[in-house]
């Protein structure tokens, strides 16, 4: 009975996501079978999975501040970015061992910047890979709430910060890498980051922690605190006439969404071996809030379906048609914004009322 409130409202739907997720924790170690094997799946699948699981991380985390709080962000790929940057340094590190990282080098610089201090520890980079983004987010967010920025206003800041800090990145002089970033990953914890046990390690960890994410979130929301985020996204003024401090509901919702969005970048990096400034693209932020739209906002689950339904039509027209990528992807939020304004998933509850 405790599953089934925590992964949905119905028996049913329960069944069904949790097998979903049941299969997304068996297939990373599908990499491992013989090549021989119809169930055998590449390299390239493994990595596809685990790229689009940790990016479901990110819908999530959105999805927590935008479908139930009703703050749209148009920048947590900053958040993702950073968190993707922080776990990248020990990757780095641990690439280049006691010398220089390579970039470093090239620019004749004798001696490592003094953020980069601890690096080399695993512990302490997963440590960043939260606090960073965390912190990031309650300096912007108890400035931004305390000044009751909101709408369409809050959404512009926080894209053009994103833009700001992508510009900053790519500087050679910050010490992450410049435009190139950071790539050439060779080992993670001392194991060959490319060998078939890591990969399927990694994607395993990302399925796991994607539904740590979303039992964790879900819960979370069908607590009282929940109900006041969602009373915040309908009536704000009314719940402060009621004597809530609706300040510290928004900044620690949005603290929370930063954090998971930056564990999702540190879990995406060692499976797509690079992260560079352009995650830090305002285009890829945008890119989030159409995933949740067309999952259904204020719907964890729906975010989740929303990112793999995307994606997946991404990851073939880029590749088969490149140049259209972006239309289709203006015109799907177009299509979803009109015609479903709640998402796969709203049209999956009319159809269940008109079964009744």
């Amino acid at each position: 009975m405790l599953m089934t409130k925590l992964l949905s409202d119905t028996p049913r739907s329960a069944i069904l996501i949790g097998l979903c997720f049941a299969i997304l924790l068996i297939l990373p170690w599908l990499h491992l079978m013989p090549e021989t094997s119809p169930f055998y799946l590449s390299a390239y699948w493994i990595t596809l999975i685990g790229k689009i699981m940790a990016l479901a991380m990110v819908a999530l985390a959105l999805d927590l501040v935008w479908g139930y709080a009703g703050i749209l962000s148009l920048g947590h790929g900053l958040y993702f970015a950073l968190g993707g940057y922080a776990f990248g340094m020990y990757l780095t590190r641990e690439t280049a061992g006691d010398a220089l990282p390579d970039f470093m080098r090239f620019l004749s610089w004798t001696e490592m910047p003094w953020y980069w201090a601890g690096t080399q520890h695993f512990w302490w980079a997963m440590a960043l890979v939260v606090l960073v983004p965390g912190l990031i987010a309650f300096i912007f967010g108890f400035f931004a709430f305390r000044s009751k920025i909101k709408g369409v206003y809050f959404s512009i800041i926080t894209q053009a910060m994103t833009y700001a800090a992508a510009l900053l990145f790519f500087r050679n002089e910050t010490g992450f890498g410049g435009n190139n970033g950071f790539t050439g990953f060779t080992t993670l914890l001392g194991y060959d980051i490319t060998a078939a046990s890591t990969r399927s390690m990694l994607c395993f960890i990302t399925a796991l922690a994607l539904l740590l994410s979303y039992v964790g979130l879900r819960y979370l929301m069908n607590q009282p605190y929940g109900r006041v985020l969602g009373a915040i996204r309908d009536s704000e003024n009314r719940l402060q006439y009621l004597g809530y401090r609706t300040l510290w509901y928004k900044l620690s919702a949005w603290v929370l969404s930063a954090v998971i969005a930056g564990i999702a970048g540190a879990l995406y990096v060692p499976q797509v071996g690079i992260i560079n400034p352009s995650e830090m693209n305002p285009v890829n932020s945008i890119e989030m809030a159409v995933w949740v739209a067309t999952g259904g906002r204020g719907k964890l689950i729906g975010a989740i379906l929303g990112t793999g339904v995307v994606n997946s039509v991404k990851t073939y027209f880029t590749v088969a048609y490149p140049e259209v990528w972006l239309l289709i992807l203006g015109g799907l939020f177009v299509v979803v914004t009109l015609f479903l304004p709640n998402g796969i998933m709203g049209m999956f509850d009319r159809f269940k009322k008109e079964k009744q």
